[in-house]
């Protein structure tokens, strides 16, 4: 198994959203979990989970649209240990 799709089916929709919302599009995220998990799109999960942490505070969208860190935002743990560093290199 890939580290991507590691990340995908082991970690929580939160913490996957508070990392990779950074970097990449919803989109791109949306098909990452049509492609490894897909109950989480099938249940909605993705969105409602997105659009929690944007209310919360964890994410925002700066003026030209990009979602950025807000206020609340904390680095989930898999991030902050590195837990797939080695799986990537």
């Amino acid at each position: 198994m890939r580290p991507l799709e590691q990340m995908i089916k082991n970690e929580s929709v939160e913490d996957i959203l508070l990392v990779f919302s950074l970097k990449s599009s919803y989109p791109s995220i949306d098909r990452m979990y049509v492609r490894f998990n897909f109950e989480v799109i099938e249940k909605n999960e993705l969105w409602t989970t997105y659009k929690r942490l944007l209310d919360e505070g964890k994410l925002t969208k700066d003026n030209k649209g990009k979602t950025i860190k807000g206020p609340n935002w904390k680095e989930p743990e898999f991030s902050r240990t590195k837990k797939y560093s080695n799986l990537i290199e």
